[in-house]
Parts: structure tokens; sequence; C-alpha cells
């Protein structure tokens, strides 16, 4: 029966990071590999799903008091004026808004470009609309935006481009310069913007998330998508088409979470400036574990809940098989980096980047850091006699010298 599958589904495969959390799951080891927390979640927002629940909550229900909520918020966030009627659509979670706004704009042919390294369900999704991924390529380690890169990546087929900012995997949060080249560069080739703006409340040191809608002119041209219970704010001419879509795939996000929603929208400021202190606190630990392991982290995440670290000097081991090795060896589970990386070899070796989620508990991280440093010598830098061992057994070779 494979033969009567679609050429689409033939292209897809399992989620890396996905599999990742299962075998984490399997072999009951550490996972800092997919970016969900393993600590409570803040009881006021619980205490909504279940008082819906039991309120009987639990058909089909209308949205409206969640846009205008975002509405207000655009407002407040980036002095944008959001009519809560026509400009937002609900849906459920950011990769179904994602998928919807890409079957929205696209026909066949139509070029998006993507900056690289990026996350790994953008491709899939223009892919399945029809259209043609065209990536440019960031510059670590501080992946900044070439100007250079990007013109000429434009070409008539151009389409949209995708913004992910904060930015997952590498942490990177979009300064203005790079805000005002893309904006300038939508504007010049009429190019509709689709920003993934997932982590905008988590930006430290003081780093300002700056939405591409802000600037001058690009509202009109930018589709924002989002998580929570995921939604895309912009033009009405191409969200209305986005609901439409969504009401012909999932048709409603459950009831009970649209309340839970709108009591963590209506959250007191200070809940989020807690919770950037915490996620700070976080990613300082993080880093400075892998520092002292060896580990080349020149770029401290400005934003997200991942480091992306590239691998010791020392280590003569990909991506892949220091994942494996962290696995079996140490019982931490993280994320190789050439899963996020789709063009060509101007990003470096793309195969020394792992990606390590810090959006866990203080227990979770300080039992990890444990493991990790148990592969560590007592001067602080990857044990050679160990990762001699792994190089031998995994390329099967003698005398191996790392």
């Amino acid at each position: 029966m494979e033969g009567k599958l679609s050429s689409v589904a033939k292209t897809l495969k399992p989620s890396p990071i996905q599999q990742l959390s299962y075998l984490a799951e399997r072999s009951n080891a550490i996972n800092l590999a997919e970016g969900f927390p393993d600590f409570p979640a803040p009881p006021h927002i619980k205490d909504a799903a279940v008082s819906a629940i039991t309120s009987d909550f639990n058909q089909y229900r209308h949205v409206q008091g969640i846009c205008d909520l975002l509405a207000d918020k655009m407002k407040q966030m980036h002095g944008s004026d959001v009519d809560p009627l026509t400009d937002i659509a609900i849906c459920c979670g950011q990769t179904e808004v994602f998928a919807a706004t890409m079957f929205a704009i696209l026909n066949p042919g139509d070029e998006v470009i993507l900056f690289d390294p990026c996350f790994e369900t953008y491709e899939t999704y223009i892919l399945m609309a029809g259209g043609v991924p065209v990536y440019v390529a960031l510059d670590p380690p501080y992946w900044r935006l070439d100007e250079v890169k990007l013109a000429d990546a434009l070409t008539a087929k151009t389409k949209a481009l995708v913004l992910n900012s904060p930015h997952n995997p590498t942490g990177k949060v979009c300064n203005m310069e790079e805000l005002q080249i893309i904006a300038e560069y939508c504007r010049k080739n009429d190019c509709i913007a689709v920003t993934d703006e997932v982590y905008e409340h988590l930006t430290y040191n003081n780093k300002p998330h700056i939405s591409l809608a802000s600037l001058p002119e690009m509202q009109k041209r930018t589709i924002i998508t989002s998580s929570l219970v995921g939604w895309a704010i912009g033009p009405s001419c191409i969200v209305l088409p986005i609901r439409n879509i969504h009401a012909k795939v999932t048709d409603s996000a459950p009831a009970p979470f649209q309340e839970a929603a709108l009591t963590a929208l209506t959250s007191p400021p200070e809940y989020y400036k807690s919770l950037k202190r915490d996620y700070e606190l976080k990613r300082d630990f993080v880093f400075k574990l892998l520092e002292d392991v060896g580990f080349q982290v020149q770029f401290l995440a400005m934003g997200s809940f991942f480091i992306f670290a590239a691998l010791p000097e020392t280590c003569k081991l990909t991506d892949v098989e220091f994942v494996e090795e962290l696995i079996k060896e140490a019982g931490v589970v993280a994320v190789p980096g050439c899963g996020f990386f789709h063009g060509s070899s101007e990003n470096g070796n793309m195969c020394r980047y792992i990606r390590f989620a810090f959006c866990k508990g203080d227990a979770t991280l300080t039992s990890a850091a444990y493991k990790i440093k148990r592969l560590v010598d007592a001067s602080g830098q990857l044990n050679v006699t160990e990762v001699s061992r792994i190089i031998k057994k995994l390329l099967n070779i003698q005398g191996a010298s790392p």
C-alpha cells in the first residue's frame, strides 16, 4: 500500500527532536533536547482550565475574548492598531498557524526565504504548500545577518520571508539594524514577512524584543505567528483565509484552554518579569557548565530557552556522534545541530553544534551538570582518553588521536 502514498507524504520524516525526547523517556535520561519545561505550570493558569472544565465550557467556543486581549497587547507593546474582529486568527498552536499561513499565501513555485539555521517545521510546510525554501546563512558565532546574502537570495519568485526572533536554535534576538534591512527588502520587493515570535517575552540582559510589524509600513505586510493557543496577527486579507483553513483542519481550539490562555494573557507584569529572571539564571548556569566542559559558547543566548554551542576543539566527534555518547555515557539527551542547517556550508562546520534546552527545573539542570561533568577531567577540559575511546569505537580505527 505504500505506493498509494502522496509524494509529499513519502518525503516526511519523524521529527528528530521528538524522537530524541522519546529516547530520553525510554532510557530514563535527562531531556535537554525538547523545549518544554519539566516544572509545574503556574497555579492560576491551571486553575482557570480546571474551572472551565468543571463549569462545562466544553463545546465549540468563539475566541473573540482572546482576540480583544491580543489587540490590546499589540497596542501596548508595539504601538500597532489591530482590529480584533478581522486581523487575528486563533488556531491550535504555532505549528498549525504557521502551516495555515503557508497554505494561505503560497502557490506552487513561490519562493520563501529562511534564515539558516532554522527550526525544522518551516521547510516542511513550505514544501507541502508547493513553495520553494531558499536559505540565507547567518554568520556564526553571533549569527549575524549579511545584507549581501539576503539581496542575492531575492528573485522575482520570492513571495515571503520567515523571521524567527527570538531565535530557535541560537537564542539570537534581531537588533534594529537587522530588522530595518529586512523591512527595506520586504518593502522594495513586495514581499510578505511571516514572523515566529513564540519567545517574545523571553529576552535577557535587558535586550528588547522588537516586532518587525512595528517598523514603518510593515504592519500591512507582516503576519505574526505565536504560541499559547496559537495565533496569527496581520492584515485581514490574509488572516481571514488563515481562519478558513483552520476551520477546515481543526475547527476550534479547546474551550477550557482558551480560558487558561485568557488568564495567562492577563497575568500581571511581575509574572513575566519573574519568568525572565528565572530563565536568565538557568541560562547562565548551563552556559557556565558548557564553558567549563570546553564547549565553544562565544554567543550567550539573548532570547528563547536554548543554548547553541559548538563542540570543543579537542573533540573530533560529529554532533550526532557526540549526542549518542552523551546519552550512553552520561544519560543526558541534547539535539545535534545539523538538523537545523539546510543550506550550504557557509555556516562553517554544520556538524559541530549542539542545542541544549535550559527550560528545566533546577534539580534537572543540576543533575545534568553532574552527569556531563563525569566526562570531564580535573583540568576542566573534555577527558581526552574518553574522547579517544569514543572515536575509536565509532570510527573503527586504531590509534585515533583527538
